[in-house]
């Protein structure tokens, strides 16, 4: 199927195992997360997909600012030549630009280009920001949409236009900037271990898969279903390359001047596309409860001359819930069946459904389901609070750990290349030693579609030699095929 192609309506869900790639946009539609606009490679995020977002973006914002950074907006036009003063930056680019040359009716003396990233003109105002020792650090994150001109779109993963957070961050020393670098890393991994229920490895990139402009990149990837990886986020040392280029300096302590040195990192909504492929499964998207939009959606079932009565325990049901911190939705809906609404609910994720009927509540009781197993159980109504704060507890522990233990399944430690190749066809994490040569792993990436992924910050210092040349190597690299 077309990748642009806007799906039709459909409430079949293709099985992971027949179609990965249709599977997934299938979760989109059903879950109704997000579409195809009429601009090829541009996506309409639609309410349900937009408050996932809203949710990951809430909590990651309240982490950048417990770092001390503050949030600003920069323009969404950036002059042409200020691209073109990092060579490496504008390079790495320049096949992604779309281009601004006529406004208003007439040619721009100056082409425009939409921003890719915002690394340029955030350092030409750090240039007038920046003055002393007394102005530094200087910590900045920015909430904006940035636009790649994309090949090969897929909706959240890859597309033209994308939301994201950036941070940009200027430093007196390069050790500074480096604790900054591990630092901002750490929250990512924060957030996709603890919200998002998503084990990532964290390492750094090699120098031919490092972000252009940059020094050292760091990383976290995660392991997807079908046993590709996902760049989850990214942080990059940038040395005083463009603090040269933009002429950022700071008359130190001892009066000399000294150019800062600088960093950038960010995640964006390819996030969302991250949670579904991690944990979602055949009848539908699966949420972890610490990143759901909503938490619990409690039925109320009955005939009519009972439902006044069923509806009116389900709104005390939910007001003790959102007492309690959680987020609670009541379908009362009178144009849809409770089967289909249980169907519907099941395929939008949500961590927990309550059942209430006239026979529960002459029971006092309510019945509780679980998204994650499909478990179901009677629950006193006294008791019911209780039971769901740790019901979304135990699923989210629960995701968490079955997305670990997919990923242990299928991760490798290989020393020889005939192996390597066969597991990486049935997706796998390799780890395989590595001499360091951009020839060895272009080699690699032109043999087996496998790319270095990182090399981990946690392993043992152990001699090798190398997977594809048998050279000598120190510490293994962690290969995988990618989206």
């Amino acid at each position: 199927m077309d990748e642009n192609t806007v799906k039709q309506s459909s409430s079949r869900i293709t099985p992971r195992h027949e179609d990965f790639s249709e599977w997934y946009h299938d979760i989109i539609a059903q879950a109704d997360l997000a579409e195809h606009s009429g601009i090829k490679g541009s996506m309409i995020i639609k309410p349900y997909g937009y408050a996932l977002w809203e949710n990951i973006q809430k909590v990651l914002d309240a982490k950048i600012k417990e770092t001390g950074h503050e949030n600003a907006y920069f323009p969404l036009l950036i002059p042409e030549s200020y691209l073109k003063k990092e060579a490496q930056h504008v390079e790495g680019f320049a096949p992604e630009l779309a281009v601004v040359t006529h406004a208003g009716g007439e040619k721009l003396e100056e082409p425009l280009v939409v921003r890719p990233t915002s690394e340029t003109i955030i350092n030409a105002s750090f240039s007038r920001w920046v003055q002393s020792w007394r102005d530094l650090p200087l910590l900045i994150n920015q909430w904006a949409n940035v636009v790649r001109w994309e090949l090969r779109p897929r909706l959240f993963l890859r597309t033209t236009e994308f939301l994201w957070q950036e941070g940009h961050t200027a430093h007196a020393t390069q050790q500074e900037a480096q604790e900054e670098q591990k630092k901002m890393l750490d929250v990512y991994t924060d957030l996709a271990e603890n919200y998002m229920a998503m084990p990532v490895i964290d390492g750094e990139k090699s120098a031919a898969e490092r972000f252009a402009g940059a020094e050292s990149t760091y990383t976290i990837e995660a392991m997807m279903q079908d046993g590709k990886a996902l760049q989850a986020g990214t942080s990059h040392a940038l040395g005083q390359n463009f603090a040269k280029a933009f002429d950022i300096t700071f008359s130190d302590k001892d009066g000399t001047t000294k150019h800062v040195w600088t960093t950038s990192w960010g995640v964006s909504t390819r996030l969302i596309g991250g949670l579904i492929m991690t944990h979602s499964d055949d009848d539908g998207l699966v949420l972890p409860p610490n990143i759901a939009p909503t938490q619990v959606v409690i039925i109320p079932i009955g005939r009519e001359s009972d439902l006044e009565q069923v509806v009116t325990a389900a709104n005390n049901v939910a007001e003790k819930l959102k007492q309690a911190g959680v987020t609670v939705r009541i379908d009362t809906r009178d144009n849809y069946t409770p089967g289909h609404k249980f169907n519907e609910w099941e395929k939008k994720g949500v961590p927990v459904r309550l059942e209430l009927g006239p026979r529960d509540l002459a029971a006092d009781q309510v019945v509780v389901v679980r998204r994650d197993t499909k478990d179901k159980e009677t629950v006193g109504l006294a008791d019911v609070t209780a039971k769901v704060k740790q019901l979304l507890e135990d699923i989210q522990k629960n995701l968490y750990y079955q997305a670990r233990l997919r990923r242990d399944e299928r991760t490798f430690t290989i020393d020889d290349y005939a192996t390597f190749q066969e597991r990486i066809e049935h997706g796998a994490f390799l780890y395989a030693h590595w001499c360091g040569s951009e020839e060895c792993e272009k080699q690699i990436k032109d043999e087996t579609k496998a790319t270095i992924r990182c090399i981990p910050f946690d392993q043992p210092a152990e001699t090798g030699t190398c997977i594809k040349c048998g050279g000598a190597s120190h510490k293994r690299a962690l290969f995988a095929r990618a989206y």
